[in-house]
């Protein structure tokens, strides 16, 4: 099925011709999409440097985890994510690179499950969505990479069932929290720093 998905996806790519494609039509071109595969559609474009897109997709991925932490089967993307446009070209290259990760998972993920997580904590896990999303949305020069791979790990898990992936992408996501928040005091507190020497 993953193998389809990415042949799938490969043939949506090369059958893009409008000038501009929407977020919507992306989901379109993947087909029914859950959780997992949801999130693995708004995290891959957050890798690319299409400007803008890390803010307003964060705002798709807190929707997701507001949705993961109220246990609701269905997320809808909220309006102005559905409606994000990008290049026919950057689309293709998301796609492609959609396509790409479907076909490496097939190889590593399963569905297994892990007597030290009898499935992560539902609620643990919306958590560490909705951080990643916060993440993506503030506005820090190249800070999506981290977030998007965590994002990527735990859709991954989420699309497979495999309780080993949804550990990694919580660890990962964890570990991006704190890296992230130790880099914007060390900003911060540089930045006083100087203005302290500057008044002094």
């Amino acid at each position: 099925m993953t193998a389809r998905l990415a042949d799938q996806l490969r043939e949506a790519a090369a059958g893009l011709h409008a000038e501009r494609v929407t977020v919507a039509g992306l989901l379109q071109a993947h087909g029914p999409a859950a959780h997992g595969s949801l999130l693995l559609l708004l995290a891959v474009p957050c890798l690319l440097p299409i400007p803008g897109t890390g803010t307003v997709l964060g705002f798709g991925v807190l929707a997701l985890a507001v949705a993961l932490w109220r246990g609701q089967p269905d997320a809808a993307l909220p309006g102005r994510v559905a409606s994000l446009e990008m290049s026919r070209a950057w689309a293709q290259r998301v796609l492609a690179l959609l396509a790409s990760v479907y076909a490496l998972a097939a190889r590593v993920a399963r569905a297994r499950r892990c007597r030290w997580a009898p499935a992560v904590a539902t609620r643990c896990l919306a958590t560490a969505v909705g951080a990643m999303a916060v993440l993506l949305i503030l506005p820090i020069p190249f800070g999506n990479v981290l977030p998007a791979l965590a994002l990527m790990v735990i859709g991954l898990g989420l699309a497979f069932r495999d309780d080993m992936l949804l550990l990694l992408g919580t660890a990962a996501a964890g570990l991006t929290a704190i890296l992230t928040s130790a880099l914007l005091l060390s900003v911060v507190a540089m930045g006083t720093g100087w203005v302290v020497r500057t008044l002094a």
